[in-house]
């Protein structure tokens, strides 16, 4: 598939939801994994793995739109782009991802 035959606007649905994903599964609440590993809920590690496979699809999703010229920046802030291109999740990220108090419903 050439550059020119991208669905720019399939991809940026796919960023919104990885990221929405993503902070939901930040904040502790249902995603799609829930459904998939309902017996995970049981153990303590779960919600650093929930966040870790989210986080996972965010950066992939992020590297198609790169790879294929979409401009995927414009739907976070600065600091989350700077988090996004350093490809690490840390506990800082855990931490500061919302820069406001703003968050997904």
């Amino acid at each position: 598939m050439g550059k020119e035959n991208v669905p720019v606007d399939y991809f940026k649905t796919k960023l919104r939801e990885a990221k929405v994903h993503f902070e939901r599964a930040l904040d502790c609440k249902h995603t799609e994994f829930d459904d998939l590993y309902p017996y995970m809920i049981e153990h303590p590690q779960f919600f650093w793995y929930k966040r870790y496979v989210a986080w996972s699809e965010l950066l992939t999703i992020v590297k198609l739109c790169g790879e294929l010229e979409v401009n995927w920046k414009e739907q976070f802030t600065p600091q989350q782009i700077n988090y996004i291109e350093s490809r690490v999740m840390s506990g800082t990220v855990l931490d500061c991802w919302y820069e406001s108090k703003e968050h997904v419903g």
